[in-house]
């Protein structure tokens, strides 16, 4: 008997179970007792929420090295410590800024609702509801530098590494969190009241759940700037223009950064609920879950086949780019549209990215190695595009008027001129104060010895 009770709950959990039931409304009591305190309904709420939100910001922060071998699996070996040192330091610095300036830009009391005030690492200021602050501030920072690692990749293998710090520092402190600012804190896209804008122009306000245009087509403008100041690598167009193969040195660790990325996308995805327990939610994230899954699968099916008709051949870097194209795509509408229009969204995102991959290399001679400005840009304003026409409820396929679709065209172009407006001019700017690009030499010969005195493979 005694081994028996070894391996039973013990009470103290029990309880706890029990109200988490309550929690969700599954039980019909409205206190119970652990250690002598009573606990309520709203309390194991927010116990859940919180849990909830810390595992989602852990799974996107799971997507940092996702980013880092994705970009050096595309890229060449000389330049790999490069590569994975940026990725740690723009989520090290970014994490500080955001915490000290960005956070207050982005939830901040507002200012003619275009940014918020910077408060100094202070939370005082913010109202988290049913969830500690802290929580949401994890929640946040994690994006945040989301946005800022997808400018590495399409500026891979020629840019300075003190550069690379000043233009992440800037991201995270400037351009992301005030373009956060107008969706999701408080600002003019999102303005619901009667006689703002955004509602008596369109009669809606501008819809991104989880940030196909606030963290992903923001920072594929930006990358977008950086990749035509910056200019292509050497050797990547002849001089009759032709685009030349800069091969990668290991689709393996490509591979694995994308699994890594899709994995963490339940993180992105569902974790911007916010939220676990109650009435409400009981079935939104499973949702979320589900059209993120799709639209992911239908993506890289959608760019394998397109890649194997186009080329005679199925191309494994074009279905793992397709994967996350599906997956920047869902992420604006994934809590509004249903299971089919999520696979419609990943087919479709899958389909254009092959195409836009070959369109800006090949006929803008834009060198993106490893096709952020095609995955994150083109797919985050498509996915925005497509939810105006595939929401269940607003949808112009569902009979409900353009009004939606021209508050989500508005969030697209507004973002676009924000992102790259203020994204070439902070290249151009650092261009010319310090340079912007490594010597021809030290491009040639890897970044890695000569920006950092070390390599990733020692022969």
């Amino acid at each position: 008997m005694d081994k028996i009770r070894k391996y039973m709950p013990s009470k103290r959990w029990m309880a706890f179970m029990a109200a988490a039931l309550l929690a969700c409304g599954t039980a019909s009591a409205e206190v119970y007792e652990i250690d002598g305190k009573e606990i309520t309904a709203s309390d194991v709420a927010f116990s859940l929420d919180t849990v909830w939100v810390i595992l989602g910001a852990m799974l996107v922060f799971f997507m940092q090295p996702g980013f880092a071998l994705v970009e050096a699996g595309f890229t060449r070996t000389k330049n790999t410590a490069n590569i994975l040192t940026k990725n740690l330091v723009d989520f090290s610095f970014g994490s500080l800024l955001f915490w000290l300036f960005g956070f207050g830009i982005m939830f901040g009391g507002d200012v003619a609702s275009f940014c918020g005030v910077p408060s100094l690492g202070c939370l005082d200021f913010y109202d988290a509801g049913s969830m500690p602050k802290e929580a949401v501030l994890i929640f946040q920072t994690v994006f945040c530098a989301t946005a800022a690692t997808i400018v590495s990749g399409a500026m891979a293998e020629r840019t300075k590494f003190s550069m690379y710090l000043v233009y992440s520092v800037i991201i995270s402190l400037v351009i992301y969190p005030i373009a956060g600012h107008w969706t999701w804190g408080g600002g003019w896209l999102m303005n619901d009241a009667e006689n703002g804008f955004m509602m008596s122009t369109f009669g809606y306000t501008f819809h991104d759940f989880a940030g196909s245009t606030v963290v992903h087509s923001v920072g594929g403008w930006i990358a977008l700037a950086g990749a035509i100041v910056l200019g292509p690598r050497i050797g990547k167009y002849g001089k009759d223009g032709k685009s030349r193969a800069i091969p990668g040195h290991s689709l393996t660790l490509g591979a694995l950064g994308v699994f890594i990325l899709w994995f963490g996308w339940f993180g992105f995805n569902p974790g911007s609920q916010l939220a676990a327990a109650g009435e409400v939610n009981r079935t939104a994230i499973s949702h979320v879950f589900m059209t993120t899954n799709l639209a992911a699968c239908a993506g890289g099916v959608a760019a394998l086949a397109i890649s194997w008709l186009r080329y005679g051949k199925p191309s494994l870097s074009l279905a793992l780019n397709g994967v996350l194209a599906g997956l920047v795509g869902i992420t604006d509408g994934c809590d509004c549209v249903s299971l089919g229009g999520a696979a419609i969204i990943g087919l479709v995102c899958g389909t254009v990215l092959v195409y836009a991959v070959s369109f800006i290399d090949e006929k803008l001679h834009i060198d993106d190695p490893v096709g952020a400005t095609s995955v994150h840009l083109a797919c985050g304003v498509l996915g925005t595009f497509l939810t105006g026409l595939l929401s269940v409820e607003g949808g112009l396929f569902y009979g409900a008027g353009a009004g939606f679709l021209g508050a989500q065209c508005l969030g697209i172009l507004v973002y676009g001129i924000w992102s790259f407006g203020t994204g070439f001019a902070m290249f151009k700017i650092i261009d010319k104060v310090h340079g912007l690009r490594v010597p021809a030499r030290i491009e040639e010969e890897g970044l890695d010895i000569y920006e950092h005195g070390e390599t990733a493979y020692n022969a």
